[in-house]
């Protein structure tokens, strides 16, 4: 006689794909899909990764965070990107230039000298002097 193999702990629970059906939403994850397939690079997966989280699941990231980890060398003309939001911090003084995909109501309407125009994601692909860490 064989030993009996319990199977109801092999399927793996994760997102494959988001469960909004925006279709600008799911034009970026055919985009960031191809483009963790065919490249090398980390980026495209963990961006890809965050596309498909929920809003509650998705973690957020503080100003005074992404000021305080910018800072840290070797990043002084990098381009920090965050798929998420990002909070405001109102015990910071100085807050730098900011591009976001979306207007905030914290961090937007305190940066003064924020740029007209708004970057978007797939233009962030082109860009060789990307960022994107687990801060």
């Amino acid at each position: 006689m064989g030993v009996d193999i319990r199977h109801n702990k092999d399927r793996k629970v994760r997102r494959k794909e988001p469960k909004s059906q925006d279709i600008y939403l799911r034009l970026l994850v055919k985009l960031y899909r191809f483009l963790a397939r065919r490249t090398n690079s980390t980026f495209n997966q963990v961006v890809l990764k965050r596309l498909f989280m929920s809003r509650t699941n998705r973690p957020p990231l503080s100003l005074s965070r992404m000021i305080r980890k910018m800072k840290l060398p070797g990043r002084e003309n990098k381009t920090a990107v965050v798929v998420g939001t990002i909070t405001d911090d109102v015990r910071v003084q100085e807050v730098p230039k900011l591009k976001t995909l979306r207007p905030l109501q914290g961090p937007e309407v305190r940066a003064c000298q924020r740029p007209t125009g708004q970057p978007r994601l797939q233009k962030l692909t082109l860009d060789p002097t990307l960022l994107l860490k687990r801060f």
